[in-house]
């Protein structure tokens, strides 16, 4: 097996997002759900677009978040995602291109817009997320490229995919690709609503061709269709050789041989926006993964980004993670 060039390749929804400040009386008027994830039609998120106020407009995708937290470790990352050649699709390229991260899928040269969540916070830093897919989900098989697959040591897939056929057979392809390539796969489950609309295919890839899973808790009890937090992780267990679940401000719980690890979340002076929280605890797990080091020490990464990202709007770091977790005494 071939040295790998990169340290994690990324395969997911390409989006931009669009973050405003708003109260529970402002989701109210306007039928958003809070610190969920809803699907919208483009006029829906055109109408949005114009409600929010002052809006923080950033490069976003839950994979795409994570790859950019991983080169901000220090990482060789690189990013496979579907964006519409225009003005949010430019903008999102040259993001990507800023983080230090690989970005050449084909755009699409007509049809959908470039996919834009538009992304409301409220006071208590709860996130409120209405996502127009567009041109991201318009990927398929023919978009993998295996080359770069095989040539990164682990493969992260984001279940926001999942909302169509032909980005499902891309996202069993690209896990294939992977396999025999002897990388590993990890897969996230983004989404209470999505495990709940995939619930089966999430299943068959848990067991069948994950190495790594991330999840937290509503999205592991919806998978397991259980209210019992022990049970499912019990279940999870028996069905991954590695797995880690946040639990927001109880850390993480992950599982590898033997007991599972308890790990606390950091210290947080102030919780601004959760928004990206999940994408980059998988950063800082997954680069440390791919750097050797030991499970608990991949989670306390992964709560040093988490920490930073709920520190201010926006899903990115603000902050070099590197030297962050030099700080707090870990190198890699």
């Amino acid at each position: 097996m071939s040295q790998p060039k990169y340290d994690v390749a990324g395969l997911g929804n390409a989006i931009v997002d669009v973050l405003a400040r708003a109260d529970d009386a402002f989701l109210a008027e306007h039928g958003i759900m809070k610190d969920v994830m809803q699907l919208v039609d483009e006029p829906r998120a055109l109408e949005l677009t114009e409600l929010a106020k002052d809006a923080v407009i950033t490069s976003g995708g839950s994979g795409a978040n994570t790859i950019a937290g991983i080169s901000s470790f220090g990482g060789k990352a690189a990013y496979i995602g579907k964006i519409s050649n225009d003005t949010l699709g430019h903008q999102f390229m040259r993001e990507m291109m800023k983080a230090g991260v690989p970005f050449h899928t084909r755009p699409l040269e007509e049809g959908p817009a470039t996919a834009r969540s538009v992304i409301f916070v409220t006071e208590d830093g709860h996130r409120s997320m209405n996502t127009y897919l567009g041109a991201s989900v318009l990927f398929t098989r023919d978009d993998v490229d295996p080359g770069l697959i095989r040539d990164s040591a682990i493969l992260y897939l984001e279940g926001y995919l999942f909302d169509r056929d032909e980005a499902k057979e891309a996202f069993v392809y690209a896990a294939e690709v992977a396999r025999a390539a002897g990388r590993k796969v990890a897969i996230t489950l983004s989404d209470m609503f999505c495990v709940d609309r995939h619930r089966a295919s999430f299943r068959h890839l848990v067991k069948g061709f994950s190495d790594i899973v991330f999840a937290n808790e509503a999205e592991l009890l919806s998978l397991y269709e259980t209210d019992n937090f022990d049970e499912a992780l019990r279940a999870l267990q028996s069905e991954s050789a590695i797995a880690a679940v946040t639990r927001s401000a109880k850390g993480s719980v992950v599982i590898g041989e033997g007991t599972p690890i308890i790990v606390p979340a950091e210290p947080v002076s102030e919780v601004v926006d959760t928004t990206g929280a999940g994408d980059q605890y998988a950063a800082g797990f997954l680069f440390g993964m791919a750097r050797g080091l030991p499970l608990a020490t991949c989670a306390r990464l992964g709560h040093i980004a988490a920490g930073e990202v709920i520190s201010h709007i926006g899903p990115r770091p603000a902050t070099s993670y590197k030297s962050l977790a030099e700080a707090a005494g870990i190198s890699a």
